[in-house]
Formats: C-alpha cells, structure tokens, sequence
C-alpha cells in the first residue's frame, strides 16, 4: 500500500487521525512485537515518525484545545476535561477554511463543554453549536462517547443519526465517502477522530478480539506490578483488540487515497491525544508524568518529505504551526508552539529539545483522592523531569532507564543534571508566565467547578 508520487500541487490536502488513549508504546513502527499494527507498520517506513511526540498536559479536552489554538493549557484555559474552549485567536479549522479548504470533522469532539450544575454525562449528550465548531463545516460528531457499538452523532443541522456498529469503523468509511466525494474540488482539511482504544477495553468487534484470545500471552513491560499482572493482561488483550481494528481502518483510508488519486497532494498523519497507563507502575489512565501516559505515536506522510525517524520532542501545541507551514498558510499570531517544518524537511538539526509536561488541577482518575498531584516538567529526548508542589518528584535517564524504574532525584551522581533540568522548567515556566500554583488558583480564576469530588477538601 505504497502512497507512491512524483509530484504536489501548491495547497495539499490534510487528513488528520486522531486516536484516543493510544500509547507511543504500542504500535509495531515503535517497537511492539505484539501488537497488530501492519497498515501503519508499512505507512511509518514511508513516513516521518516522530519518536517522542509529547503530550504535553495528557487528557483529552487539554491536548484538543492545544491542537486547535497552538496555545497552552493555561493560556486557553482548557486543562481540565468538558470545560469550554472560547479560543482567542484563530483555530487551526478556521485557518485551513479561512484558505479556502474545505474543511471536515468525523468523530469524537470534546471542547463543548457544559454550563455549571450539568452533569457531565449529560453534558456530553447535547449537540455542539454551529458557532463552537471552530471552523469545520462537514460535521458528523458526538462531543463524547465510549459506547463504541451503540454511538450516535449530529450533524450540520444537529439531527441525530446512529452509527452502524463499531463506530470507528463506521466513521472510517464515512471518511472515506468525504475523500471520494472531494477528489476534484478545493483542497480540503479532513479531520478523523476515534473514540478507541480508550477504555472500556474489551468491547471491539470479535474478528479483532479473537486476535488476542489469550491474555495470559502478553508480555507486560516490567514496570506493572506483579500483582497487577492478570487484570494488566486480560485489559491489554482488549486494547490490543481495539488497536488491531483501527490499523484495519488505517488500511482502507490508504486504499482510498491511493484509489482516489490523490496520493501526490495529500499529508496525512496519524496520532492520539494522550497515552494509557495500562498498570505501569500500578498506574492507570492518563494525566500521569511517566512516558506511557504523555508519550504518544505520531506519523506524518507527506509527498515530498523523505521518511526518517526524529528523536526530538514536539509538544501538542506545535502541531498547528508546523501544520500550516508545511501548506504554506500563515501562522496566527496567538500561537505559542514551535513551526518545525524545517526540522521535518531535514533542514534543522534533530538537537535535544525540550517540552514542558504539566497537571494543573487533576481530576476524576486521578483526583486527589486518588493520589493525584499538580506538577510541571520538562521532558527532553533523554530525561524527564518533574517538579510538585512542594520539591523535586522525578528524575529518570530514559535512554539508560527506558522503563523509567529508577527516580534518580537527589542521587548525588546526577546532581548537576538535575540542577540543569531544574533550570530550564523555570526558564520555560518563567517564559509563559506561569507562576505553578496549586489547582484550585487556577479552578478559581477561570470560574470552574470541580467534577465529583476531585478537588482538595
């Protein structure tokens, strides 16, 4: 399934994959012998992968409204799940139509938020508004659902139709009818948002279940607790599922760019918005510090870029820069993340950046009584480190320590790294004004409540 070309027009057009709670950890093109990923196996060898794309604050509706602004969490406001996007500034939709592409949404949503005293549940239920759509016009979206077999969306007119079975599927070749449909018009900016893998885990449909019929099988990275073992395994083999499906609809969408003849104009890129714990170091979910919660896969296909692989770190909000600089469209002046279309063009050197990672206020799995903390950090191709509120919390050499075992903070041997890294997040810190103050500030100054019972008491 070779995207094979030889030339590009002046505007490409876009598709975007989006998947939800897909680890970096667990795709074949990084490394996982296990996992059923041959589609984007075969895609990553003609692509630009990035090796540590960085979610910088790890939960849904944060790394969907960096996307969307190139902005910062505390800058837009959106650190928190189901609380309301009001970007200030164009939006990467508006850009791509503001161009004259057209422009798609397929899926999962996520920024509409809901008035105070709405349940979440029945926050996500309702319709998103023409006017919070932020620049897409095509529009077949759910604000948020896991009930992956019985999952409804809204259209332009906000009527509400069923998905056929397992939805990412069905979103696929409702994906693949948008393309097909758009072969001789305008460029246009495709946007494909799954649910999956995101728990529940065990809910994909059977021919991909039945790949992974015997839990007991997987190997688990050596960081799950041995009593966590079995509940680990039996939840991977679903995941896995769940993954083996999606690398089924990567391959029809390549089938249909190949088959629509658009394969010399088009990028195409595929990632997710965070990671999933999965049990490492008796974790679960996401928001977490470690790699399994911030890392994620990210591939980028373009006509005229050679594949290669890129070790440093690119954070959430840097993707809607480098984005419309590779289709040479101006980049707001509202953005906060890096344009590295250089870097992916080869024409800037693959030195040791650094990303901030950050928790502002956590929540639901991770709230405080569930052992969940604020912190900020700073994670290079090399070394993650993370402060709380209160002193130094981790410090891991990851190309010695790549299952992040060893917390080297206060080990007198790395006493002048840290001191270096301790440096650099307050000079990040510093640069965006953030003064790292606890949760509940922040809950304050943007007029937010608490979900359940995730704050302090």
């Amino acid at each position: 399934m070779t995207l094979n070309c030889q030339k590009r027009q002046k505007s490409p057009n876009v598709i975007y994959i989006l998947a939800d709670q897909w680890r970096a950890q667990d795709v074949g093109f990084m490394g996982n012998a296990q996992v059923r990923t041959p589609h984007l196996d075969k895609l990553a060898g003609e692509s630009i992968v990035l090796q540590n794309a960085i979610s910088g604050c790890p939960v849904c509706s944060p790394y969907r409204a960096s996307l969307m602004t190139g902005q910062y969490p505390l800058t837009h406001g959106v650190f928190y799940n189901d609380k309301p996007l009001d970007p200030q500034g164009k939006t990467l939709g508006e850009c791509f139509r503001d161009a004259g592409y057209a422009t798609a949404y397929i899926g999962k949503w996520h920024l509409k938020g809901h008035a105070k005293g709405v349940s979440v549940n029945e926050g996500r239920q309702h319709p998103v508004p023409q006017e919070r759509r932020l620049g897409f016009d095509f529009w077949h979206v759910h604000e948020c659902t896991h009930d992956y077999n019985h999952s409804v969306y809204y259209d332009e007119k906000n009527i509400q139709h069923k998905w056929d079975g397992y939805d990412a599927i069905a979103q696929t070749k409702m994906a693949q009818e948008y393309i097909k449909d758009h072969t001789q018009q305008q460029p246009f900016f495709l946007f494909l948002s799954w649910g999956p893998p995101h728990a529940p885990y065990h809910t994909a449909p059977e021919e991909f279940r039945s790949l992974h019929a015997s839990p007991e099988a997987i190997n688990l990275r050596p960081n799950v607790p041995d009593e966590l073992k079995e509940q680990a395994q039996r939840d991977i083999a679903g995941y896995y599922a769940h993954i083996a499906a999606l690398d089924h609809c990567v391959g029809e969408l390549v089938k249909t760019i190949q088959n629509s003849g658009i394969a010399e104009n088009t990028i195409f890129v595929f990632t997710s918005d965070h990671g999933d714990m999965l049990y490492s170091h008796g974790q679960v979910k996401k928001q977490k510090p470690w790699d399994e919660s911030i890392r994620v896969p990210f591939l980028l296909w373009h006509p005229k870029l050679d594949s290669r692989h890129i070790q440093k770190p690119i954070n959430t909000p840097d993707i809607m820069p480098t984005l419309l600089r590779l289709c040479d469209l101006e980049i707001p002046d509202a953005v906060e993340g890096q344009n590295y279309a250089t870097l992916l063009a080869g024409k800037e050197a693959d030195g040791d950046g650094v990303t901030i990672i950050e928790c502002p206020a956590p929540f639901h799995q991770w709230n405080f009584q569930r052992g969940g903390r604020e912190y900020r950090g700073v994670r290079t191709s090399r070394y993650t480190y993370v402060r709380d509120l209160n002193a130094p919390w981790l410090l891991y050499d990851n190309l010695q320590d790549e299952y992040q075992l060893n917390n080297l903070v206060n080990d007198a041997e790395y006493a002048h790294i840290q001191d270096e890294l301790d440096d650099l997040l307050s000079q990040k810190l510093a640069a965006r004004h953030d003064e790292f103050r606890d949760g509940a500030f922040y809950m304050l100054k943007w007029d937010y409540e608490w979900d359940g019972e995730d704050g302090r008491r």
